[in-house]
């Protein structure tokens, strides 16, 4: 059975359309699913970049691109009140619904993961941080962990940290075999990879990442 790692951030729209159309991408294959939440913000500020929402015409192209893509995709995407919004609490809600690191189930599994989503990006528009809203989603979850214990805030930490070692730099991203592959638009390529295209085995996943030195951009 093959193991992928799906680092996201509830922030992400793309994040929330690549979780709905990852089924289908992987149907036909014995796939194991990690699902593990990351600081997209810790990326950003590590990589001295703006997120898309922070930049206004790219905000302005990032939601227009995002509804039309639930379109096509038949799903609901209704965009929370404020955006950009703090994640950290349902970051932080997602890794307690977890067992504590080491043990069985210590990753949030597809419901916890789904819910989450659900609140963002299916709320009718409602503020993903409304106090009501996020106790509401915490009865129903019931993490097995404090989400404001210091256990829980190392582990999104270390995770984070651990996402940027490997080469994370956006969400979502999936691991397969030690490639990544970033952004919901990468999924048919992921499922060419798991079908054994001979592509992947030509040396050319190698070969275009090599780096091809130029003119650097003075700050």
């Amino acid at each position: 059975m093959k193991q992928l790692t799906f680092y996201f951030d509830p922030i992400s729209p793309y994040a929330a359309l690549g979780f709905e159309a990852l089924p289908e991408a992987l149907a036909g294959h014995s796939v194991e699913v990690v699902y593990r939440p990351i600081l997209f913000a810790a990326l950003l500020q590590a990589l001295g970049q703006k997120g898309p929402a922070e930049i206004e015409a790219k905000r302005r192209w990032t939601f227009r691109q995002v509804a039309w893509l639930a379109h096509v995709q038949g799903v609901v995407l209704d965009p929370p009140a404020q955006h950009p919004f703090n994640p950290l609490p349902l970051l932080r809600l997602a890794w307690a619904c977890a067992a504590p690191q080491g043990q069985p189930g210590d990753t949030p599994g597809r419901w916890v993961v789904e819910q989450l989503f659900h609140h963002v990006w299916r709320g009718a528009g409602a503020d993903a941080n409304e106090p009501a809203r996020l106790a509401e989603l915490t009865r129903r979850l019931a993490p097995a962990q404090d989400p404001a214990g210091e256990a829980v805030k190392q582990r999104l930490r270390s995770e984070t940290e651990a996402a940027l070692a490997v080469g994370v730099f956006g969400v979502p991203t999936i691991e397969l075999d030690g490639r990544l592959f970033w952004g919901q638009d990468a999924l048919p390529m992921l499922r060419a990879a798991l079908d054994g295209d001979p592509w992947f085995r030509s040396g050319i996943w190698e070969a275009a990442a090599q780096p091809r030195p130029g003119i650097t951009r003075k700050h």
